[in-house]
């Protein structure tokens, strides 16, 4: 039995080892404010991170993850695979892995969020062995590990459908269905007016934070589960240890009290991809900015990205939806009040859609993407003018004499960083009302202003600190 021991101690990151006769557990002291307000948290697609596709293949990594910002990881599910239904293409004339000749067959893997069982590991990625050492590498280089977990559905093999019928949502004819207004034809839609499945998703929950040494969960379309079951969970779960709550979700309603930490800048993400193509400009992110702060609370936190893994698989990579302004709104993403996500493969440059249902692979190799990553998180880690948690650094949109510039601030403690940034695909010159010696912090360079004029290449960014 895999035994966890809680170290609460109020430094952040301080790592506590104790020998059992069956593991060596790891365990970090509780996650922190501090923590959230300065971290960048990744997510891991363990099949897809490596050839071998495995556990052991993520783990080696992980110290690298460190250079890059990396407090929190999180693992997209670790679960066994629904064999029943299992996808093999998605959209509307999605297929199932049994669609195809029986020689076939093998190379379709399916979702990972047709879950068989709650409590038990994908054998594709590892053993539960494998996984402790994952996470136990993890506590040992300060970074918190949270699992994704999928409570909206379950695959057509998990055991309740034989067990607990009731436990899911039934047609006129009695028949299990699968969530409405959707394609989801691999997953059978669960029924949250039963409370006996309420509490057996609450025990399995339960099972990774405590038995597990696991530090949260980000749940899966959390806003197509009902608010009061998750007012019911998370008290439970935080009782029980200190843990870090993400939402799939951009509901300011699952942010409210003690409930969930962290849920999606959706509409954040949408802009940014608005931006790029000039479907947008930057009076669509001043209301968007304005909109933020009258929709969610001082202490609300939304996680920032470019990419995921469903952006990635089923709308394109990074280049492709954004093109050659892909690392100045990866930069908007960093200095934006939040939480930036790293995507596997995006610290690579990854440039292709990853297959969703088979076997696939990122690059591994470190070029400028690398760089700006690891540039990006030093910043979010150490300059409080980046604080995005619940005890967020100041943050004020200035105008510029050219309606295509952005430069936007961000302040606390004394400190400050302005991003400057050119929208457009054209050159632009512009006046910055700035005095005195700052950090080109991309460059590397120190810089005099003097209410000077400036020109931007097209989409070119820069980020001065003071």
């Amino acid at each position: 039995m895999f035994v966890t021991f809680s170290c609460k101690q109020d430094k952040a990151n301080q790592v506590e080892t104790v020998e059992t006769e069956d593991v060596e557990v790891v365990e970090l002291a509780p996650m922190s404010d501090d923590v959230m307000e300065t971290a960048v948290i990744y997510e891991a697609n363990i099949r897809q991170y490596s050839p071998e596709g495995t556990f052991d293949e993520f783990t080696k990594d992980i110290p690298q993850l460190k250079e890059l910002g990396v407090k929190i990881i999180w693992l997209m599910p670790v679960f066994p695979i629904s064999e029943t239904k299992r996808k093999a293409t998605g959209g509307e004339d999605s297929k199932f892995a049994s669609d195809f000749p029986e020689d076939e067959q093998g190379k379709y893997l399916g979702s990972y969020y047709a879950v068989t069982d709650f409590t038990k590991i994908n054998p594709e990625f590892g053993t539960i062995e494998d996984f402790r050492k994952l996470v136990n590498t993890a506590h040992e280089n300060g970074i918190y590990v949270i699992l994704d977990w999928v409570p909206n559905h379950t695959g057509w093999d998990h055991e309740w459908l034989k067990t607990n019928p009731e436990y899911y949502t039934q047609n006129e004819q009695g028949e299990v269905i699968h969530p409405e207004g959707t394609d989801w034809t691999d997953v059978a839609d669960l029924n949250y007016d039963n409370q006996e499945m309420r509490i057996e998703m609450i025990e399995d929950m339960s099972y990774w934070l405590n038995e597990e040494g696991v530090d949260g969960l980000r749940c899966d379309v959390a806003g197509s589960v009902p608010t009061d079951f998750w007012e019911q969970a998370i008290p439970q779960l935080r009782n029980q240890k200190d843990i870090f709550m993400l939402a799939e979700a951009w509901e300011p309603e699952l942010l409210k009290g003690d409930l969930f930490d962290m849920a999606y800048a959706w509409d954040g993400h949408h802009l940014l991809n608005d931006l790029a193509n000039g479907d947008k400009n930057l009076e669509d992110l001043n209301v968007y900015i304005n909109k933020v702060s009258n929709d969610y609370e001082d202490d609300d936190i939304l996680m920032n990205f470019i990419t995921n893994h469903d952006e990635n698989s089923w709308n394109g990579a990074v280049k492709e939806r954004m093109g050659d302004a892909s690392q100045l709104m990866l930069a908007v993403s960093y200095v934006m009040p939040g939480m930036p996500l790293i995507y596997s493969g995006q610290e690579y440059g990854l440039d292709h859609r990853l297959l969703f249902f088979e076997k696939d692979s990122i690059p591994k190799t470190k070029g400028v993407a690398w760089d700006d990553l690891k540039k990006l998180g030093a910043l979010k880690n150490t300059n409080p003018a980046l604080n995005g948690g619940k005890q967020k650094a100041t943050a004020l949109q200035l105008e510029t004499d050219n309606v295509n510039v952005l430069k936007y601030t961000r302040t606390k403690d004394g400190n400050s960083v302005t991003l400057l940034g050119n929208f457009s695909n054209e050159p632009q010159t512009f006046t910055i009302e700035e005095e005195g010696e700052f950090l080109d912090y991309m460059a590397d360079e120190k810089i005099v202003l003097n209410n000077q004029s400036m020109t931007l290449q097209p989409w070119e960014y820069k980020i001065f600190v003071n």
